[in-house]
Parts: C-alpha cells; structure tokens; sequence
C-alpha cells in the first residue's frame, strides 16, 4: 500500500484552493441621475445656474467639480448682480431731521 493520497487524512482539514481572480472584484456603479428635483426659483439666471446641475448626473465623480465651480460662479454672479441693481428711489419731501424728541 502507497503513503501518498490526494486527500487530506483523517483529522486532517482541507485547505480551501487560492483562486486569483481574473478582473478586480470592485465593480462601481454606472453614473445615473439621483432624481431630484430642482423647482423654478423665477430667476432666469439662478435657474440655469441650478439646471447645469443635471449635467453632472452622467458624469463620473472626478467630473463633477467643473460643474460644481461653474454653477457656483453663476450663482454668486447672480447675487453679485442683485448688490449692483439700484434700489427703490429714494422718498420726496423734506430731507430726514432730527425728531422733536431729540430737541433740547
């Protein structure tokens, strides 16, 4: 009889096969849109601003920050120009003065 097996003996464990795998196990998710809604805000140019968000939604994530730093940019335009509109004018009449109850 031959001391040799190709199995383990008794009491013995099998050690499990070592298997590589061909590709990496790693599989990330496709880009896809997260469905969220962004309603009108009634300006034009925040609105566009906000809808160029949608072009990150097919984008792989290393691609989001150009979109990222261009809706920012429009957005803080869009502030930038509210400062620069001029306001109500100013009431007619007398200019401001100072209360009767300031008199002494």
């Amino acid at each position: 009889m031959s001391d040799s097996h190709a199995g383990p003996g008794e009491g013995e464990a099998a050690e499990p096969e070592h298997q590589v795998p061909d590709e990496p196990s790693y599989d990330p998710a496709a880009p896809a849109p997260l469905g969220v809604e962004r309603p009108p805000t009634g300006n034009a140019e925040v609105d566009a601003s906000l809808a160029r968000l949608g072009d990150a939604d097919h984008l792989a994530t290393d691609g989001h920050i150009e979109v990222y730093e261009d809706v920012h940019g429009g957005l803080r335009d869009a502030l930038t120009a509210l400062d620069a509109r001029p306001g109500p004018p100013a009431p007619a009449g007398e200019p401001a003065t100072r209360s009767s109850y300031d008199r002494s």
